[in-house]
């Protein structure tokens, strides 16, 4: 998510104040319509990969791809933003990630078995006691392969989140498969698909400082290189009820992207990476978990967004509806632009699994809410998968 808060709503079902954990920064305003301040042109971009039939896919929708290359990626026409779910475009601008572009963006937050998850649903338990967040210890890469950081451009500006590596079940050993929250990748009620969205496994994996990373080069910030998204998808409750504050959608705020090497190259991403986490849809009940691990890019501060940190603790529950999943809730200080880290615990067959994602948390940062992965997340997650299993 992006460092910088936006104002945050009440929600009258609980007494904190909520809002997604995402940022952005290189703001102008709220203009939906509002005109880029730099064309790709100008940011050194050096060429457009498309995907087969994107180029006339692009046309049917009358966008232009020389335009979009000089500049259109930028431009946030309102009839061309509130597009349908189906119509992801994201082609890969190659140069436009540059390392200082990186370091900037800083802002933009059933079958499952009865018994004990029907104990959860419809309960809050008391706010939990803050858990400091701790850095990981570099290089990050070793410690917890699968994380990185998701950049993409807004209305507000270049934009950060956080998000995890998972298995593909259409491509054993060889997953293009990144998980994260679904303010990520679409603005929810009222918005749309957000652009040029790409993944940076590992990112700063030495834990580099940000004076230390001044004159980084992209090989320093991007060790694994950078994945561009060719599909993105999140639940059809995110995109018609997700909101900025006030926790709407936060029970349905997942999204799995699948993509692809601004290089060419051979090797999948789990490859490169060196693993993947398989993701639990019928992961616990609360009282059965001991403990849960959220892993992020904070950006907001004290945080500045160039460092892993983990947050670990027992989880409580959190209802923002009686009607939807009770979502997870954890002691955690981490900030803007956790948006979409994963949250691993000892999934139902007791290994290590994805079990959440960050979604949102309170204007005081004193802890971080995820939801539960239900029947909608294993339908999106399907989705993607089959999509790209012959591919």
């Amino acid at each position: 998510m992006p460092s910088k808060r936006r104002p945050a709503l009440a929600v009258a079902a609980i007494a904190s104040v909520l809002a997604l954990t995402a940022t952005a920064c290189d703001s102008s305003d709220d203009n939906a319509d509002a005109k880029p301040t730099a064309s790709s042109e100008q940011r050194g971009v050096d060429d457009i990969k498309l995907p087969d039939n994107l180029n006339d896919k692009l046309k049917n929708l009358g966008i232009d791809l020389d335009q979009w290359k000089n500049g259109a990626w930028n431009k946030w026409d309102k009839d061309d933003w509130l597009r349908e779910a189906g119509d992801f475009i994201n082609p890969i601008i190659k140069g436009l990630w540059k390392p200082d572009r990186m370091r900037e963006a800083q802002e933009p937050d059933k079958p499952v078995d009865d018994g004990d998850i029907a104990d959860d649903q419809g309960v809050t338990d008391p706010d939990p006691q803050p858990v400091p967040a701790k850095e990981v210890a570099s290089p990050y890469s070793s410690k917890v392969p699968y994380a990185g950081k998701v950049f993409f451009d807004g209305p507000e500006g270049s934009m950060v989140c956080s998000a995890t590596v998972v298995e593909d079940p259409a491509h054993p050993g060889k997953s293009n498969l990144v998980w994260t929250a679904g303010h990520c990748v679409h603005a929810g009620k009222g918005g749309g698909w957000y652009k040029n969205l790409m993944f940076v496994p590992s990112y700063n994996d030495a834990g580099k400082s940000q004076a230390e990373l001044e004159n980084a080069t992209k090989e320093e910030l991007a060790p694994k290189g950078v994945w561009w998204a060719d599909w993105a998808q999140t639940s059809s409750q995110w995109i018609d009820n997700g909101a900025a504050v006030g926790g709407k959608g936060a029970p349905y705020d997942f999204a799995v992207m699948h993509v692809k090497p601004e290089a060419s190259g051979g090797k999948s991403l789990e490859e490169t990476v060196g693993g993947a986490l398989p993701v639990d849809f019928n992961a616990p009940a609360v009282k059965s978990i001991d403990e849960i691990t959220a892993t992020g890019y904070p950006a907001a501060p004290p945080f500045d967004g160039q460092k892993m940190n983990q947050c670990a603790d027992k989880p409580g529950r959190l209802s923002l509806d009686a009607k939807q999943p009770t979502m997870y809730r954890i002691g955690c200080t981490m900030t803007a632009g956790s948006s979409g880290g994963g949250w691993v615990a000892n999934g139902s067959d007791g290994k290590p699994a994805l079990v959440s994602n960050t979604s949102i948390g309170p204007s005081n940062a004193t802890w971080l809410a995820g939801p539960h992965l239900g029947p909608e997340a294993k339908g999106v997650y399907s989705a993607v998968s089959k999509k790209f299993a012959n591919q």
